[in-house]
């Protein structure tokens, strides 16, 4: 990042390097460190046919990269690694989960399950720079809105509501389309939030079902929010009151966002989501031989 900006340079010149490193077949991963608040200045600068058209490396990360991932797998057909960026990566594995190193170099099926505990907060890797382990003191793990045990197939598709709600109704971001396209498959759209207040995630919801997101689709997962409840207001209620008319099981607490750890999952392939008691299950069929 420029010291006199919040970005590393014009849009023009982060875009063409973008482009080149997505494009170097000598590159078999995009790694960001942090950040990319307003990625969403670079999208009509990208060449989504060329990219269709090249050999897909793995773009890796989560939360503000999903501004370019989710039109990355939209538009060029490229599976993305929704998972920890390059400043997580040196956390070590939960059991039962993968590492997004492990799953990038993975072909065929891949199961992971939750761990059925949390990290509460953020580490300062300023005060610990060699934090390898994640400290998992709270008890938590997946439910379904309005109870029962759940079993949904279909191809994944999401990101964070804060990045991808201004998107919702784009080009960059036809949903929609892509699951009417892939209909025989199904499609599982997955949403979580970073800091939003739970008026501010329902507005988002509301904005993803009014713009079709859920219309086709099998099921809905919704990471364990970082943010916390408002007053007389939980976040659970907010995903309630958006997400609670569907005719589709809403899955809740998945650990797929903000609240380490990050189960690492790829976009676009077919994947399979159980809950049972509420312990999750996820497995996918990866690309590759």
């Amino acid at each position: 990042m420029a010291a006199d900006s919040h970005v590393s340079a014009p849009k023009h010149r982060r875009a063409d390097e973008l482009m080149r490193m997505l494009l170097d077949p000598a590159i078999a991963a995009v790694v960001p460190p942090w950040g990319g608040e307003t990625g969403i200045d670079i999208l009509d600068l990208l060449d989504f046919d060329a990219l269709a058209a090249a050999e897909p490396c793995w773009l890796v990360g989560y939360s503000d990269l999903t501004t370019v991932m989710l039109p990355l797998m939209l538009r060029s057909g490229w599976a993305t690694l929704h998972g920890g960026n390059l400043m997580d990566t040196p956390y070590r594995a939960v059991d039962g989960t993968a590492h997004w190193t492990d799953v990038a170099a993975a072909s065929g099926k891949i199961v992971q399950r939750a761990p059925g505990r949390f990290r509460k907060g953020f580490v300062d890797y300023v005060e610990q720079p060699g934090v390898d382990r994640f400290e998992l003191s709270e008890p938590g793990g997946w439910s379904v809105l309005g109870g029962g045990d759940v079993d949904v197939r279909g191809l994944l598709v999401g990101g964070c509501v804060e990045m991808l709600s201004p998107l919702a109704s784009t080009p960059y971001a036809d949903v929609p389309g892509f699951a009417r396209t892939h209909a025989d498959d199904g499609v599982l759209v997955f949403l979580e939030a970073c800091e939003w207040s739970p008026f501010d995630v329902a507005r988002a919801l509301h904005a993803f079902r009014l713009a079709g997101w859920f219309d086709h689709a099998s099921g809905v997962l919704i990471g364990r929010p970082a943010a916390p409840d408002a007053e007389g207001w939980s976040q659970k209620e907010a995903v309630a009151d958006a997400l609670g008319g569907l005719d589709v099981p809403v899955v809740l607490d998945v650990d797929c966002g903000h609240v380490a750890p990050h189960l690492p999952l790829v976009t676009g392939v077919p994947t399979r989501v159980t809950v049972r008691d509420g312990s999750g299950t996820v497995s996918q069929i990866l690309p590759g031989e």
